[in-house]
């Protein structure tokens, strides 16, 4: 439940929206499968290997939600110049922004490698995994159900609500940011 609420498949619907406008309704399907099965191998990835990784490479899940945090920020104001809209045509946006860092981003990622730390034995560890999926599957039929809304709004009510999600989103970003500053802060960098 967690997991789910921190992907949150019902608040990503419209970004996905947004970014799949000038998509055909096979394409917005395909990027909706796309972005829920990317997100779900990368949250997988990250239950099962992620402390490792992490380690290896020496950074701190705190440093995970800067940069992540900085990255949604950059999608933010892409999309509020509408740089984005332009440019989504020609991007695969199921892989970047959609599965990651929106649907599996830092929050996800951190969750997940908690909660992997909290169930070491291995059956424990495919509880996790099969949560994983069962939030996949979520966030498949979310992301189907939000290509039938798509077809209800008109271009002027999708530049409206990209305006508004592109502020909306740099508002997430920035406080992604504040709470790992903060986290390094408190914990003694």
């Amino acid at each position: 439940m967690t997991l789910f609420v921190i992907m949150d498949p019902i608040g990503t619907a419209p970004y996905f929206i947004s970014l799949t406008a000038g998509r055909s309704p096979a394409g917005r399907r395909l990027a909706a499968i796309q972005a829920a099965t990317a997100a779900g191998i990368l949250v997988a990835g990250f239950a099962l290997f992620g402390r490792l990784l992490l380690d290896y490479l020496g950074v701190s899940v705190e440093a995970l939600t800067i940069a992540g945090g900085f990255l949604l920020l950059l999608l933010g104001l892409q999309m509020f110049r509408g740089e984005e809209m332009e440019h989504a045509a020609n991007t695969n946006i199921a892989m970047v922004p959609l599965a990651t860092p929106l649907l599996a981003g830092p929050g996800a990622i951190a969750a997940i490698m908690v909660l992997s730390g909290r169930h070491p034995q291995v059956i424990d560890r495919l509880s996790v995994i099969a949560g994983v999926a069962a939030v996949v599957v979520v966030i498949a039929i979310g992301l189907l159900l939000a290509d039938q809304l798509a077809r209800l709004l008109r271009p002027p009510a999708i530049s409206l609500l990209t305006q508004v999600l592109a502020l909306l989103l740099s508002a997430l970003a920035v406080q992604l940011i504040v709470e790992a500053v903060t986290s390094l802060v408190r914990h003694g960098l």
